[in-house]
């Protein structure tokens, strides 16, 4: 049975598949459990394997790449409008391969297992910032109950919590003030973790060529280097750096009819993550801008966050140009845009 694209929807348990004969026309359907994927695929001369590009995706893929099959991740919201009627796996897989027949869907880079470390530390360290915040916020909330205003930032928490703790010692129950402080351990006991973490990023940046000559550029730094390599994956996967920035969101979304296109903000399409480490970075970039004609030019005919965007924009397309040609990041070349 020889099949040119097969559409599986993955799943913890069960997997669906669905294929057409080239030959016939006669549309097959498979449903297989986790451990009878792998045997089926490799009893099968190679094909295209298409996906949505969800969790385990890039698991199936380097596996299935391992058997000689081609595999094309596709994004899960590509895929949905070809979704008929009723959602169902057997509808799902359907969809997966009808979409992987339009050539202007584009696929995901299959992650390697390296990239997919790296991400996931990017991952668990925005989740213990976020817990971090809780705590704090809490404090805030619950030391305002009893007159206390502690100042915004974790850097001026952290100076003000104690004294404000102290101030409380005659007014407050015993067993309040020792809650208080067991937060307040928490919370900086988070802060260590993240440290560590951020330790654990330095030392592969340490240790990658690509995030050390992207860091080069100024307003991208340990976080975004090691976060924009790990998501891009293959730079040629990327025609130039302006699909780059389209691919994460940074070009303006567009709408029109009759001829007539209007432009409006941007489109915040792929990678939030990294299109907001961007976003960051291009706005120290503005706020310090001291030599910068462009920037300067920038700021006097377009409002801040357009500024910030485009600057963005340009962050984008110099980082990929920098992977793609291997050439390093040039002050004196670039120094008119950045």
């Amino acid at each position: 049975m020889k099949h040119t694209v097969i559409g599986m929807d993955i799943a913890k348990h069960i997997f669906q598949l669905h294929c057409v004969d080239p030959s016939t026309g006669e549309i097959k359907r498979f449903k297989l459990k986790r451990e009878q994927v792998l045997d089926f695929f490799a009893k099968q001369s190679p094909v295209l394997v298409a996906m949505e590009g969800c969790g385990g995706a890039h698991y199936w893929g380097r596996e299935l790449s391992k058997l000689g099959h081609t595999v094309r991740l596709l994004p899960a919201k590509l895929v949905r409008p070809f979704v008929l009627r009723n959602k169902t796996d057997a509808g799902d897989a359907r969809a997966i391969w009808v979409a992987a027949q339009q050539s202007d869907i584009k696929s995901i880079t299959i992650k390697t297992e390296h990239q997919q470390s790296i991400l996931a530390l990017h991952r668990i360290r925005s989740q213990l910032i976020k817990m971090r915040i809780m705590q704090t916020n809490a404090l805030r909330g619950l030391l305002m109950e009893f007159g206390e205003t502690l100042p915004e930032g974790y850097l001026a928490l952290r100076k003000a919590l104690p004294v404000s703790l102290a101030a409380l010692e005659s007014k407050l129950p015993g067993m309040l003030l020792q809650t208080l402080r067991e937060q307040w351990t928490r919370s900086q006991g988070l802060d260590q973790d993240i440290a560590a973490i951020e330790l654990r990023l330095k030392h592969a940046l340490a240790q990658s060529p690509a995030c050390k000559a992207i860091a080069e550029i100024p307003g991208i730094g340990l976080l975004t280097a090691t976060a924009a390599v790990a998501t891009m994956g293959d730079p040629a996967s990327f025609k130039n750096g302006r699909e780059f920035a389209a691919w994460l969101g940074l070009v303006p979304r567009q709408t029109g009819t009759g001829g007539r296109i209007q432009q409006l903000g941007i489109s915040k399409r792929g990678d939030a993550y990294l299109r907001t480490l961007l976003m960051h970075g291009a706005r120290s970039l503005v706020n310090r801008n001291k030599q910068s004609v462009w920037i300067t030019g920038l700021l006097a005919r377009r409002p801040y966050s357009v500024a910030v965007a485009a600057v963005a924009n340009k962050l984008a397309r110099i980082l990929w140009s920098v992977l793609a040609t291997g050439r390093p990041y040039e002050p004196a070349t670039l120094s008119a845009a950045v």
